[in-house]
């Protein structure tokens, strides 16, 4: 049995390996040629100029996330590769006649696919978070600020008696904040007062330290009717500083500033509670939190889909036919996971739900190919 590990464990990753390696050089070469066209560029007129090494380093830091999608494609390629050759060149009847039952080989690929699984999880919440943050940062750094179209970022709070709407229309290099609008309501919804700030940083004691303030507060609107006024009276005031407390933390300021797909489960966890506590639709952030928890274990689904491949009759070179269909595979696993999220927003289903489907969808389709092609026939 050690020996039937090391011949299909060293193949199946050797396999992997280079597949990956290919898709990755493929979507650096794009992702390089895209990049060619921002060359030269300025954040400011006094700002750094965005050169070569600049976007090969910010190619590099989408490598990650790169590998984080593809690797469930990688693992159903590779291995669909490693069956077939070892089917075509009979070493796996040969290994059949030697005590290799199915039950026994889905075990053997099981455990190959929740290493991928653990390997997965790590990227995709550790690893590409980390290094897509820093990529966007550096190309604000070099081509201007993270925003999210001319409106910037919403968020919402509720505070003991009041109520606050947040617009932050930036994200600098810096990690701080820029066009700080904080609109203040009191419990019947009645808009008690406005805050401006040019700039923000995040405070370690649950805080945003706001610069160059324009503190607007308004009267009560009974009050100005008593007095015979029918406008309601507005006090400004101008802060070079000023000190507001809040529980948005600079986690949930990145999330909706940028992709929630590309954040870390904890910090999706987080802000859907933050929307939900402060009344707030968080479909879209729960598909994607669910889509993070299901995505990784897709290789395991890969792999029970690749087993049937190595008890298919093969010819002499018609290996390359079935790793064409491992690709088409993949990449119909691919598009139909991206299309589920978007039509259960849509459709309003039930989050975990439009994560789950492709998986649930092609985990079907595997048992039932094994259970046709390896125990019945």
């Amino acid at each position: 049995m050690k020996s039937l590990r090391k011949l299909v464990y060293g193949e199946t990753l050797l396999s992997i390996a280079l597949i990956s390696g290919g898709f990755l050089t493929l979507f650096m070469f794009f992702d390089l040629a895209d990049e060619l066209q921002n060359l030269g560029r300025r954040s400011d007129a006094d700002g750094p100029v965005y050169q070569l090494r600049h976007a090969l380093l910010y190619v590099g830091l989408l490598l990650p996330n790169r590998l984080y999608e593809l690797l469930p494609i990688s693992v159903l390629i590779g291995t669909i590769f490693v069956m077939a050759r070892l089917a075509q060149s009979s070493e796996y009847t040969i290994l059949r006649t030697s005590g290799l039952d199915p039950w026994r080989a889905l075990r053997l690929l099981l455990t190959l696919g929740s290493v991928f699984v653990a390997l997965a999880f790590v990227i995709g919440d550790y690893v590409a978070p980390a290094a897509d943050k820093a990529s966007q940062l550096l190309k604000a750094r070099y081509q201007g600020r993270i925003t999210v179209g001319q409106t910037g970022a919403w968020l919402r709070e509720k505070q003991p008696e009041t109520n606050y709407v947040v617009n932050v229309k930036a994200l600098t290099p810096n990690n701080d904040m820029q066009g700080i609008e904080i609109y203040e309501f009191n419990a019947q919804g009645v808009m008690q007062g406005m805050i401006e700030a040019d700039r923000a940083q995040f405070e370690a004691d649950d805080a945003w330290l706001l610069s160059k303030v324009r503190q607007k507060r308004f009267g009560s609107p009974a009050a100005a009717t008593a007095a015979g006024n029918t406008e309601q009276p507005m006090v400004q005031t101008d802060l070079p500083q000023m000190r507001w407390p809040t529980q948005i933390s600079s986690e949930m300021v990145a999330v909706a500033l940028l992709r929630p797909d590309r954040m870390r489960t904890i910090d999706l966890f987080t802000y859907i509670r933050h929307l939900q506590d402060n009344g707030q639709n968080a479909l879209r952030y729960e598909i994607e939190f669910w889509r993070k928890v299901f995505y990784p274990l897709s290789c395991l689904v890969m792999v029970i889909l690749a087993l049937p491949f190595a008890y298919l009759q093969m010819r002499s070179g018609g290996i390359s036919a079935y790793v064409f269909a491992g690709v088409m595979i993949g990449i119909s696993f691919f598009m139909m996971n991206n299309v589920a999220i978007y039509v259960g927003n849509l459709q309003q289903w039930q989050p975990w739900l439009a994560a789950a489907a492709p998986g649930l969808l092609y985990t079907a389709v595997s048992l039932t190919a094994f259970g046709w092609l390896v125990l019945r026939r």
